[in-house]
């Protein structure tokens, strides 16, 4: 059976999420020096992703 168009998605838009994940926000921190290993990985600061 096959899938009504309506319901597949169109493989050529790339969305850009604006919520980060706790290891990328953590590798954003170390890279700009705001986070050192040992550190609490928990209520980590807000960051915004380098464009």
């Amino acid at each position: 059976m096959s899938q009504h168009n309506s319901l597949k998605s169109s493989g050529g838009l790339v969305v850009k999420r604006n919520v980060l994940k706790r290891f990328e926000r953590v590798a954003i921190l170390k890279k700009r020096g705001l986070w050192k290993e040992g550190d609490r990985v928990l209520s980590l600061r807000k960051t915004k992703p380098d464009v």
